[in-house]
């Protein structure tokens, strides 16, 4: 069923540049990017312990979305990072998505990709739901669920089904947008048998920190946009300030 799902996401992705180069059709909308990052941190973990480039491609059609983003380590550590997914954004207030995570090993040529055995495979399957916000009610609220793949497992070699949630703020100051952002983590391992959750070794606040942005003026037509962020993980008693760039 997971590798249907793959296979499934491709083929729409596929069908929808095609759509629109066939039939002129402005609505489906290709939006490619790439940021370039001092440190990956994502929900309070480092990955790569290395500056990382990011690239990203998504398919838009009205409210719906299908997109591939990544991330390399630039120095010797191999972390890459492969996913996929499908969302939905209902009035840009409401998101549904469902995300195929895959790390592949960066040491190797062959990664198996298409392995979706549960004790075998790189990919993790998430579920999400977001609350996105408004003008007048900037706050935001992120829950998101390991549904199948490479979850922590109980010590049954059951899935966790690990849960993320997130707490978010947004407000500006002059021209600088700040985000503030609290996440953690209700799931509960259980240490008497060994068990480890996916975001941390117990529940609790795993992401603390905040976010700011603004646009650099370059040139008169050219603006460079740049975000630095400040980032604790109480569980791993550790903190990060993260430098990134948009391009």
């Amino acid at each position: 069923m997971r590798q249907i799902l793959t296979y499934f996401t491709f083929i729409l992705m596929f069908v929808f540049a095609l759509y629109g180069t066939l039939t002129g059709q402005s609505k489906v909308t290709p939006d490619p990017g790439a940021d370039v990052l001092s440190r990956y941190v994502w929900r309070g973990t480092d990955y790569g312990n290395s500056p990382a480039i990011q690239p990203s491609l998504e398919m838009g059609y009205g409210g719906f979305a299908l997109g591939a983003w990544g991330s390399y380590a630039t120095n010797n550590a191999n972390f890459q990072e492969a996913d996929i997914y499908a969302s939905y954004t209902y009035r840009d207030v409401l998101s549904l998505m469902v995300t195929d995570y895959f790390l592949p090993d960066g040491s190797i040529s062959d990664n198996d990709y298409f392995n979706y055995k549960n004790d075998e495979t790189g990919h993790v399957f998430e579920g999400s739901l977001s609350f996105n916000g408004t003008e007048k009610f900037p706050l935001s609220l992120l829950v998101a669920m390991n549904f199948a793949g490479a979850d922590a497992r109980t010590a049954d070699n059951d899935l966790q089904y690990s849960t993320y949630f997130e707490l978010g703020y947004s407000t500006s100051a002059g021209e600088t947008s700040l985000d503030f952002f609290l996440g953690g983590t209700p799931t509960k391992p259980d240490k008497e048998k060994g068990e480890t959750g996916y975001y941390g070794p117990y529940e609790g606040i795993v992401n603390i920190g905040m976010k700011a942005g603004k646009e650099i003026q370059i040139t008169e037509k050219f603006a460079l946009p740049l975000q630095v962020s400040v980032i604790t993980n109480p569980q791993q008693q550790n903190i990060f300030l993260t430098l990134g760039i948009s391009l």
